[in-house]
C-alpha cells in the first residue's frame, strides 16, 4: 500500500514540475518576444514589461524546483536543489528590484 502511494505521489509531482516549468518557459518567451515587438516600436514602458515577464516566468519556475525537493532522496541532491532555488530566488530579488526602480521614474 505503502510502495503504491509514494508511486501515485512521485507521479502526479513529476507531472507537476513538467507542467510549472513548461508554463515558466512560456511565459518567458512570451515576455521576451513581447519585449522586442514594444522596443522596436519605442514604447517608453518595455523595461518594466519584460521586467514583469520575466519575474512571473521565474515564479513558476522556482515553484517547479521547490516541487522538486519532494522528490529528493540524497543529501548532494538536496544541495543542489537548494543551490538552483537559492540561485532563483536571487534573480527573482533582483528583477523585482529592477521592477520597482523602473515604476519610480516613470
Amino acid at each position: 500500500m505503502y510502495e503504491i502511494l509514494e508511486l501515485v505521489l512521485t507521479t502526479i509531482t513529476n507531472y507537476a514540475i513538467l507542467l510549472f516549468e513548461f508554463t515558466g518557459v512560456i511565459i518567458i518567451i512570451i515576455a521576451c518576444l513581447k519585449g522586442i515587438w514594444e522596443y522596436g516600436s519605442r514604447h517608453p514602458e518595455t523595461r518594466l514589461h519584460l521586467a514583469q515577464g520575466l519575474l512571473m516566468g521565474l515564479e513558476f519556475k522556482l515553484g517547479s524546483e521547490i516541487l522538486r525537493t519532494v522528490l529528493v532522496r540524497e543529501l548532494r541532491e538536496i544541495f543542489i536543489v537548494a543551490s538552483i532555488i537559492a540561485l532563483r530566488a536571487l534573480l527573482t530579488f533582483l528583477i523585482h528590484w529592477e521592477i520597482k526602480n523602473e515604476q519610480s521614474e516613470i
